[in-house]
C-alpha cells in the first residue's frame, strides 16, 4: 500500500470517527454543524424539542420561523410529510439535491411542533452531500439543520464561517472545506394543486418548470414565514449594501459581476468575473463576508441577471438590503 493510499485510508477513517461521533452528539440533544452541497447546516435532532429549542437559542432566530428538516431517503421523508403526485415527482427527480419541499404534515410524525413553528406542514430535505448522508444515515433521526450562523446573518460555506461565530455555542463542526453550490436549497410547496415557489435557491425555477411541465406560482406576501429564510431582512453582512449600481462611490466596497466593473478605491470582490451565474452563486456569501470584514459602511453591488441562478442571487441580496426587522 503506497503513501497516497495509506492516507486516503487514515482520512476516510478520521471522517467516519467524527461522522459517528457527530451522530451521537444529535442522539443526546446536542447541535452539530455539518456541511450540505449548499451552505452548511445547525443540526439537531428533529423529534428532540430541546434540542430544536437550542437551534433557536444559538442562532436567536424568531420562534415563528420554521426550520428544514434533513432526511436521509425518500422512504423516512414519507414517516413525516404526505406527498402528493406532484411532490413525488420532484422529489424523484431533485432529490437528493438542493431541493426542499413543504407537504401537509404525517399525522404520525413525531417531528418537533417547535420545528415547523406550529404549523401543519413540514420542510423536507434530502442532501447529496455524502457527509450529511453519512451524518442522517448514522443518527437515524430527521435532522432539523437551518444554515449554521447567527439569525439573519450571511450564511457559512465553509467551516470556518461557522467557527467564526458559533465554535463556543454548539458540540461539534464537520469540517469538509469549501460548500460545492454555496446558496441555499430552493423552497417549493407542494400544498394545493399548483406548486408554488417559496424561495428560489441552488435549483433554478426554469429547470423545475421544465421537470414538471408548469409554472410555478410566486409565494403571496404574508407575515408568517411558511419556508425558511422567508424574513424580508436576512443573510445580511454589518454593511448596508447598494444594489444595481454601476458605480462604485468613495468610501465603498465593491461586490463586482462579469468584466468591466467600475473604478473602485475601496476593496473589490467579483463574484465571477466570466458572468457565471453558477460560480457567482458559489462565490456570494464567502464574498459578501470578505468585503464586510473590511469594515466599510456600504458595499455597492453591481447589477446580477434575473434569471437562472440569478434569480436566488438577486433574492439573497435584497433581503440582506432590506431593513433590519426587530
Amino acid at each position: 500500500m503506497d503513501n497516497t493510499t495509506i492516507e486516503l485510508e487514515a482520512r476516510r477513517a478520521a471522517r467516519h470517527k467524527m461522522v459517528e461521533e457527530a451522530a451521537d452528539l444529535l442522539r443526546a440533544g446536542k447541535l452539530v454543524a455539518f456541511p450540505t452541497e449548499t451552505v452548511y447546516g445547525l443540526g439537531a435532532d428533529a423529534t428532540n424539542d430541546q434540542a430544536v429549542a437550542a437551534i433557536f437559542e444559538v442562532k436567536g432566530r424568531p420562534r415563528f420561523n420554521p426550520l428544514i428538516m434533513h432526511v436521509v431517503d425518500l422512504e423516512q421523508a414519507l414517516a413525516h410529510g404526505r406527498f402528493n403526485r406532484l411532490a413525488l415527482k420532484l422529489a424523484e427527480t431533485f432529490m437528493p439535491g438542493a431541493m426542499t419541499l413543504v407537504v401537509p404534515r404525517h399525522p404520525e410524525s413525531d417531528i418537533s411542533l417547535l420545528a415547523t413553528a406550529g404549523l401543519d406542514t413540514v420542510a423536507l430535505r434530502m442532501p447529496a452531500h455524502p457527509l450529511a448522508r453519512a451524518l442522517l444515515r448514522a443518527a437515524a433521526v430527521p435532522v432539523a439543520a437551518p444554515s449554521a450562523n447567527k439569525s439573519g446573518r450571511v450564511s457559512p460555506t465553509c467551516g470556518r464561517h461557522v467557527a467564526e461565530q458559533l465554535a463556543d455555542e454548539i458540540a461539534l463542526i464537520i469540517d469538509a472545506g469549501v460548500c460545492r453550490i454555496g446558496l441555499e436549497s430552493t423552497i417549493v410547496s407542494c400544498i394545493g394543486d399548483d406548486p408554488v415557489l417559496l424561495r428560489p435557491g441552488g435549483i433554478a425555477r426554469e429547470e423545475i418548470e421544465t421537470a414538471i411541465g408548469r409554472r410555478l406560482r410566486d409565494a403571496p406576501p404574508t407575515s408568517q414565514p411558511q419556508a425558511p429564510g422567508g424574513l424580508v431582512s436576512h443573510y445580511a453582512p454589518n454593511a448596508r449594501l447598494r444594489l444595481n449600481a454601476t458605480n462604485c462611490q468613495p468610501g465603498e466596497a465593491l461586490l463586482a459581476f462579469g468584466p468591466g466593473a467600475p473604478d473602485c478605491d475601496g476593496p473589490v470582490l467579483n463574484l465571477s468575473a466570466a458572468g457565471e451565474l453558477t460560480q457567482a452563486a458559489a462565490n456570494l456569501f464567502a464574498h459578501l463576508r470578505e468585503l464586510d470584514a473590511e469594515e466599510c459602511d456600504v458595499i455597492a453591488v453591481m447589477p446580477i441577471p434575473e434569471f437562472g441562478l440569478g434569480e436566488a442571487i438577486n433574492d439573497r441580496l435584497r433581503r440582506a438590503a432590506a431593513p433590519r426587522e426587530c
